[in-house]
């Protein structure tokens, strides 16, 4: 797939700006805080309607503006899209497709794929395991776009379960242990929706870390030659012996029996995806925790290729890459290995403050744009 086009009025620093990409390879060029990383900030939400940076549109409008917009033009095998998503400062986004409103968002998704890089992805190994259990769900939504769904119905039923659970930590607080029959009958019903959703969810991240898993360790052999051996694990809050809905459901409602005394005393979810792990190894120590600086970067940079290799596979073309400074973040090797991967073969968008990390091959294959306070010119 090629972006072709991108227009964004009044988003972020950028007030009216229309970009024509011309080569496979787009360089960035800027001082910090001029508005690189807004650029790909903007594809970045039209692939997955999220941002890593913020969760508020509002901090996406333009200053005092009271609309946003984002446009592109998306080249892929068989057709051209227009896609064209809108922010307010005040009210609901909005997404349109070739002029179309849609009225579901998650019809959206799918229509572009990208993977981002940035030094922030560090985080994804020493980080929360929030951060990790968020990276499978954004790729999750891009090789399958209905997981949206599905993870969000999982999050509606355990925002309802904890306020439940909520209700009764402060009755056995005030001393009425023998609550309401209802209550427990209540509980028992979002037990059931908690079981059934968050096997959707466990099921879909354990079949994807399986497929990744195997691409990621092959690219950490080739940039690491062969010194190091990665383990990628996926630690379900619950485990399972079988793939099957059943199985996994009754697996989910087991584990809430055994930890019924500690929600009601903690009143909130112990037990769902929402508590799932991912576990880094390199040879067999854990990366979080030992993994020095470099091999943390390398394990990061073999999880990203890993992405984009699994999407190609999966929806049949290469998707966007965006490297937000990266380069500056590792050394010439990593870099080498890189750049080399990319070749041709992905779309490349690369922000930097100079070009001297560049070989002059790639540089003199690239299209070069120079960003000053959200204005773009052609170097």
């Amino acid at each position: 797939m090629y972006l072709r086009e991108l227009h964004l009025t009044r988003f972020r620093n950028y007030q009216n700006c229309l970009i024509e990409f011309e080569t496979q390879k787009t360089i960035l060029l800027g001082n910090n805080a001029q508005g690189k990383s807004n650029l790909l900030e903007a594809v970045e939400l039209l692939a997955t309607l999220k941002s890593h940076r913020t969760s508020k549109d509002q901090d996406l409008v333009f200053q005092k503006a009271e609309v946003g917009q984002i446009k592109a033009i998306v080249k892929r095998l068989y057709s051209e899209t227009e896609l064209t998503l809108t922010l307010r400062q005040k009210g609901r986004r909005t997404v349109a497709v070739n002029h179309e409103s849609l009225r579901r968002q998650i019809d959206f998704l799918g229509r572009l794929n990208a993977v981002e890089f940035s030094s922030l992805d560090l985080d994804l190994v020493r980080g929360s395991p929030e951060k990790r259990r968020h990276w499978i769900d954004a790729l999750l939504i891009q090789i399958e776009p209905v997981y949206a769904y599905i993870l969000q119905e999982y999050n509606k039923v355990l925002r309802q379960r904890n306020a439940l659970l909520k209700t009764i930590r402060k009755s056995l607080d005030e001393g009425e242990v023998n609550s309401e029959e209802s209550t427990w009958e209540q509980l028992a019903l979002w037990d059931s929706q908690l079981a059934a959703n968050g096997s959707r969810v466990m099921r879909r991240r354990a079949r994807v870390m399986a497929r990744l898993a195997p691409i990621a360790q092959q690219w950490h052999r080739k940039i690491s030659k062969e010194t190091e051996q990665l383990n990628i694990e996926y630690a379900p809050n619950v485990n399972w012996l079988e793939d099957n809905p059943q199985v996994v459901q009754q697996a989910i409602l087991d584990r809430i029996k055994l930890r019924k005394v500690a929600e009601e005393n903690l009143g909130t979810t112990v037990v769902g995806p929402h508590r799932d792990e991912v576990e880094f190894t390199i040879n067999e120590t854990p990366a979080r925790s030992y993994g020095s600086s470099g091999q943390q970067r390398t394990l990061v940079l073999a999880l990203k290729l890993a992405e984009l290799e699994l999407i190609e596979t999966v929806v049949g073309e290469p998707p966007l890459l965006l490297l937000d400074d990266v380069l500056a973040e590792l050394d010439l090797d990593r870099q080498n290995q890189l750049l080399s991967a990319i070749a041709d073969r992905f779309q490349t968008l690369i922000t930097t403050t100079h070009l001297s990390s560049f070989d002059q091959q790639w540089v003199k294959s690239s299209q070069i744009l120079t960003i000053d306070n959200g204005t773009i010119n052609k170097k």
